[in-house]
């Protein structure tokens, strides 16, 4: 798009947004995946896990919902984070942006398998025919699903992280030491996706050491973010 013949927000305004897209994301991603799908989910029992979602039918509801907009999220936070650094390198951080993008419509994909769950567990629904162990397998083959295609498009999310610790590297406005730790995380998540693809046992989980570089990176996006320079060079 030409920035002559439309409005862009100024790198600060941008560095803002992306700063706190990024922090509503973690949060509400943290209480999608821990705090709904991890405690109502039991690996490889179908009736247990449809028995606690059943229960928790609302909450499933609402972590469902939560993760449709940290999706949305991550296209705001790809828009944002491209106006903060297009000028480092304007076609880099178009690609680092896109990777995103790109990231935000698999887990999309993803997520579209949750909402089917509830509708296999209904009982009133016109699916009552079909017996319930088949309909909890079913169902849990969906969330199942879910993962497996997180879990494969994290690696894209993991290039995106890769490509932007270059980008703030070289930025001369960001720490060093923190585009080092941006592009750790982003490799922690390539190892962790290649890892659960090419191994089933694999339970390594490096992004669990190495997200330090996103929690810092939110903090210099609200902070040191607000004093850039207000439009780009």
């Amino acid at each position: 798009m030409d920035d002559t013949t439309s409005p862009s927000p100024s790198r600060r305004q941008a560095s803002v947004i992306a700063g706190a897209g990024l922090l509503i994301l973690a949060i509400l991603g943290a209480f999608a995946n821990f705090g709904v799908l991890e405690s109502l989910v039991t690996d490889g029992n179908a009736a247990q896990t449809s028995e606690d979602i059943l229960a928790s039918a609302t909450l499933f509801r609402i972590g469902v919902a939560s993760l449709v907009l940290v999706a949305t999220l991550d296209i705001v936070v790809a828009w944002a984070l491209l106006v903060v650094f297009r000028s480092v390198n304007g076609r880099l951080s178009q690609l680092t942006a896109w990777f995103r993008i790109i990231y935000a419509g698999v887990f999309a994909a993803g997520i579209s398998m949750l909402p089917g769950v509830l509708r296999l567990l209904d009982t009133s629904d016109g699916l009552a025919a079909i017996p319930m162990d088949q309909r909890q397998a079913q169902a849990l083959l969906r969330i199942d699903t879910f993962n497996d295609i997180w879990n494969t498009g994290l690696v894209l999310f993991g290039v995106h992280l890769l490509l932007l610790g270059y980008l703030t590297y070289q930025s001369g406005v960001v720490p060093k030491i923190l585009a080092v730790l941006i592009a750790i995380a982003g490799a922690g998540y390539v190892i962790d996706s290649f890892g659960s693809l090419l191994s089933a046992s694999y339970t390594l989980e490096l992004s669990t050491f190495t997200f330090i570089g996103e929690a810092l990176l939110i903090i210099w996006l609200l902070v040191a973010g607000r004093r850039l320079p207000d439009k780009d060079k």
